[in-house]
């Protein structure tokens, strides 16, 4: 038996690991690369084994960087089972589709432009035929049901908290007298988040051998939840002042409906100023349907509250507006602030909200609201390290308008949380803890505080790094 760590390694985004037993190998995770152009297109496009020698995928979350290429394996060839949450399931039918729409729509205009400049035209990674072919393949599992994905490989999710279907999955491995139990984290949230239960400890009551642990904020340190309202009224009262419009990207699962639900409570106790709000993505609106669909995953405050006449729905208050056409997004452009428009993608890669950045950061009576982690090199990054003058579709930007990074929205563990959850897994029994899903200098410090800790088996595996599991 061993693993292979082929994405998400000593990076954030691409998450893709291949776990090989009895010859059959299963990819845990199939996500998306994001970076700089030309190396993200050609990862993504170029998987480092054949698609077709994949036996099965066994996927944690919805979120692009950890299912998005999915698509791209069927189109090479793979045919095995997606093994996920029910709600990951219903989350990827209209997340997948979305991906390949905007890939489709991004490359057409960006086309448009290379034809003007005698450059060489791009394809879309995928298309929507792709996701028709791929969404057949999806296997939806209930939360803490062993599930056998191959003769030898059985796998139990366990709530991570971190999106809606969000799972950590626990695997029982056997290859002849051999046995191993393996745990892989996927994105662990925060305790105490709006909406979403509190992240479940997937390890086996007999203790775990392996662990694959993210390490995204391995280093860093949030604000409490219980400052998420007034991190958000704030900079918001200041740009209504000034009468600027608040540019918010935000992931279509999970941010979205996070800020949807603080705004609404905010609306009805008269913490902001009485002003329009836009949900600008088709995708966050089929979304939001697919949350009320799974109350499995909610905590016990948003049941009471979906329990509630419809006046009270937090997903819904009277100054919101989902925006699904394209000719609507597009007056947005000319409307006068102040209003609040939250688009996707959450790292500003592609979507709408790419858009509505190139004819607004040159305002400055504008705001940019940045509420969650944004990787090297994408304009998400740049925006939040305060570079003066950005480039959008090609274009160079100044940025005038005012940038504000707030981190309690985070969906992610931070380093106290993250070592809280980890040391639920006994010293006793721990062969190896692999930390994954981080940058390196924030791997690094976890690997340092799990050590101080006793964990002294803690590696960084590299993209490519192979490990035996003994």
């Amino acid at each position: 038996m061993h693993l292979q760590f082929q994405g998400a390694a000593r990076t954030v985004t691409g998450s893709m690991h291949m776990l090989t037993v009895r010859a059959k190998t299963v990819l845990l995770d199939c996500g998306i690369f994001h970076g700089h152009r030309e190396e993200a297109w050609d990862r993504n496009r170029t998987f480092p084994f054949e698609p077709s020698s994949i036996a099965a995928v066994v996927l944690s979350h919805a979120h692009i960087d950890h299912s998005g290429n999915l698509p791209g394996l069927i189109r090479q060839g793979f045919r095995g089972p997606i093994y996920c949450t029910r709600a990951t399931q219903s989350l990827c039918e209209v997340m997948l589709r979305d991906s390949a729409y905007i890939q489709e729509r991004d490359a057409e205009f960006i086309n448009k432009q290379h034809r003007r400049r005698n450059l060489s035209l791009v394809e879309p990674l995928y298309t929507v035929d792709d996701v028709e072919s791929t969404l057949p393949l999806f296997r939806g599992c209930e939360y803490s049901a062993p599930v056998e994905v191959e003769d030898g490989i059985t796998i139990r999710f366990e709530d991570a908290g971190h999106i809606l279907g969000s799972g950590s999955v626990a695997l029982q491995l056997r290859e002849n007298s051999h046995a191993v139990r393996l745990a892989f984290t996927g994105d662990l949230g925060r305790p105490n988040l709006p909406i979403l239960r509190d992240p479940v400890f997937v390890g086996d009551p007999e203790g775990t051998d392996y662990v694959i642990s993210e390490s995204t904020y391995g280093g860093r340190f949030h604000s409490p939840v219980a400052q998420m309202a007034s991190q958000l009224r704030d900079p918001i009262r200041r740009a209504c002042e000034r009468r600027g419009k608040v540019i918010i990207p935000a992931f279509s699962v999970g941010r979205t409906q996070e800020l949807v639900y603080v705004l609404h409570k905010m609306s009805v106790r008269g913490e902001i100023e009485d002003i329009p709000v836009y949900v600008d993505s088709p995708l966050s609106v089929n979304v939001t349907d697919v949350f009320r669909r799974h109350p499995e995953c909610y905590d016990e405050e948003t049941r009471a509250i979906l329990a509630a006449p419809a006046d009270n729905d937090p997903f819904g208050f009277k100054r919101l507006t989902y925006v699904r056409s394209a000719e609507e997004s597009k007056l947005l452009n000319d409307r006068k602030g102040p209003f609040i428009v939250i688009a996707a993608s959450g790292m500003c890669e592609a979507g709408r909200i790419v858009h509505h950045l190139a004819n607004t950061i040159g305002d400055p009576r504008a705001m940019v609201l940045i509420v969650g982690y944004q990787a090297e090199n994408t304009l998400g990054k740049k925006l939040v390290l305060k570079e003066p003058v950005v480039n959008i579709f090609g274009e160079p930007h100044e940025v005038k308008a005012e940038v504000v990074v707030l981190n309690s929205f985070s969906g992610h563990a931070d380093r106290n949380e993250l070592i809280a959850y980890l040391q639920q897994f006994p010293r006793s029994s721990l062969k190896q803890l692999f930390l994954v899903h981080g940058d390196l200098d924030q791997a690094e410090k976890l690997q340092t505080g799990m050590r101080d800790l006793g964990y002294t088996a803690t590696s960084i595996p590299a993209r490519g790094e192979r490990a035996m599991l003994t």
